[in-house]
């Protein structure tokens, strides 16, 4: 064989593109983040939604301005009391309307919605057929009903936070167990408060998911999780079944006021989390095995 038989083959091995590996997931994280992407625009776009959170951002501040035009004057024996001493306190006072009854009714819209609103338009068989795996479909709308939770109690909190700037003292904070601390101080503990009940509200949000996905009807799961919730808060209110309350959902829900006492209490907040995580596995686990064997027809 001559030298020139053997340099165009060398040329040419030398030329070879180099495995396509890397390239190739990139286009899957970017259709990943356009999924989900999608979803949230989806979600912050409905006025519906939008409404949802005018109300929730109108209680701390019908809170605030009801405590102001009262003129009553508590020094921090309670959070409602602390109201006039910081205004903070009109955050954490919202956090208490709320966390009962709306905060749980803005995730049950959203969750019941997630795939039985998609089935109901008949678009979720459009999106199984893209393809997306369903695996893949059920963890785009948890990650949007996540972002929901989060957006939801911030809302809450950052009105409070603003109204009671405006119309209370911004110093110092005097905690629950009687120690002032700093305002930044304060914030802080608002901040931990506030990742608590969002994180509460997963629970919310992955039975929503659950039930979304055993009906092609979107006010049925809303109206579905809403109640369970509210059944879990009844049971939690009957000291004849006391036994029953650490294993509900619900019942760590407000022990998020140990967050602001000194030192900070946080075994029943850990419990409270451990009890909310595993509630997030156990209805995000029958949602996967549900819709996994679901039949899609529309």
């Amino acid at each position: 064989m001559s030298r020139a038989d053997v340099e165009p083959d060398a040329h040419r091995s030398e030329t070879l593109p180099a495995p396509a590996l890397p390239a190739q997931a990139a286009p899957r994280l970017g259709g990943r983040a356009r999924f989900l992407r999608s979803e949230l625009l989806m979600v912050f776009r409905r006025r519906r939604n939008l409404a949802l959170l005018v109300v929730l951002g109108a209680v701390p501040i019908l809170i605030a301005v009801a405590v102001k035009a009262s003129g009553h004057s508590a020094r921090g024996d309670s959070i409602f009391g602390g109201i006039t001493d910081n205004g903070l306190f009109a955050a954490l006072a919202a956090f208490l309307v709320v966390m009962p009854l709306f905060l749980p009714l803005g995730v049950a819209v959203i969750a019941g919605d997630a795939v039985s609103g998609e089935a109901n338009t008949g678009t979720l068989r459009y999106l199984l057929t893209v393809p997306v795996s369903r695996t893949r479909l059920l963890a785009v709308k948890f990650g949007g009903i996540l972002v929901w939770c989060a957006a939801s109690v911030a809302v809450v909190a950052a009105c409070g936070v603003i109204v009671g700037a405006i119309l209370f003292p911004s110093g110092e904070l005097t905690l629950l167990s009687g120690r002032t601390v700093s305002y930044a101080a304060g914030g802080y503990r608002l901040l931990l408060v506030a990742g608590y009940v969002a994180l509460s509200l997963a629970m919310v949000g992955a039975l929503g998911l659950f039930v979304s996905t055993m009906t092609e009807v979107p006010v049925a799961a809303m109206a579905a999780t809403l109640t369970l919730t509210i059944v879990s808060e009844v049971l939690d209110a009957v000291p004849q079944l006391s036994a029953l309350h650490p294993w509900l959902p619900t019942h760590y829900w407000l022990q998020w006021v140990d967050l602001l006492r000194d030192p900070m209490a946080t075994a029943a907040v850990g419990h409270g989390l451990l009890v909310s995580s595993a509630y997030v596995l156990i209805f995000l686990s029958l949602a996967w095995a549900r819709f996994s064997g679901k039949d899609v027809t529309s």
